[in-house]
């Protein structure tokens, strides 16, 4: 054989390889997952567990605020599962016909904390609730209350820890729980009442410093999932389900500050 025969010879093969690994990546099954932002890297790293117990199905998360995922559901959104920070759109969408019924489930208890970088000067270990109300604290960053779940618990939490008469007019808006963290890491907020989850998590972990907020201070974030009706594979859903409530993802959960549901 000469040297171009066996050049094309090998080019051959790793066009044949290339077309064989696709067509075994075509040939898994993708659950599409709305999930809450909150679930940002715990989900990710759930996924990696799954997807290496069942290597024939794929996970696709697309991250968001609960309510609007809701909306879009309702509207024809092509999800499979959907992961909301409050088990109240899930059992909305059960009501609706749209998710199906013996499918609901609760996953985790979710946290709050009040988050600062950690550059700066406030320290929400000592003055807790009292950091927000600091002179040097001009905007502080929650997740819209109208939609994210995180949002209302922080509102609640605000107002019934007796600040929110002092710092209302500081508060700025996200869209959702993942982008309250980014206006604080940006600089666009001082301050944020974000996920436990999203402070625990490795790449955040080292970036702030933050203060749990007590339980008792907000409505239990009881966190839920279902299967949508128009699942395009049940079983494949399901299949995903069945591992959320199992050991493994259980105590991940438990690592990104996730209370089970029975705590």
């Amino acid at each position: 054989m000469t040297l171009s025969c066996f050049r094309d010879h090998c080019i051959l093969l790793g066009v044949l390889a290339a077309a064989s690994g696709c067509a075994h990546r075509a040939a898994r099954e993708t659950v599409a997952i709305a999930a809450a932002a909150d679930l940002r890297f715990a989900l990710d790293e759930l996924t990696k567990q799954f997807e290496t117990a069942h290597p024939a199905l794929a996970i696709t998360p697309a991250y968001g605020s609960s309510g609007n995922f809701y909306a879009q559901i309702r509207e024809g959104a092509p999800f499979d599962v959907f992961l909301s920070a409050d088990i109240e759109y899930p059992r909305r969408l059960v009501d609706e016909k749209l998710a199906v019924a013996d499918t609901l489930f609760t996953y985790a208890v979710g946290r709050i904390v009040v988050w600062v970088p950690a550059q700066s000067p406030l320290d929400p270990a000592s003055l807790e609730m009292g950091v927000l109300e600091a002179p040097a604290v001009k905007h502080i960053a929650i997740a819209n209350p109208a939609h994210a779940p995180y949002g209302r618990a922080a509102e609640a939490a605000l107002r019934s820890l007796g600040v929110y008469g002092h710092v209302a007019g500081k508060l700025v808006l996200g869209e959702n729980i993942g982008q309250t963290l980014e206006f604080v890491q940006s600089g666009a907020a001082d301050v944020g009442i974000v996920a436990l989850s999203l402070a625990l998590a490795p790449p955040v972990r080292a970036q702030g410093k933050y203060w749990e907020i007590p339980l008792s201070a907000y409505p239990r974030i009881q966190q839920g999932g279902v299967i949508l009706s128009r699942a395009r594979d049940s079983r494949a859903a399901a299949a995903f389900r069945q591992f959320l409530l199992g050991p493994v993802a259980r105590r991940t959960l438990q690592q990104y500050g996730f209370s089970g549901a029975e705590e």
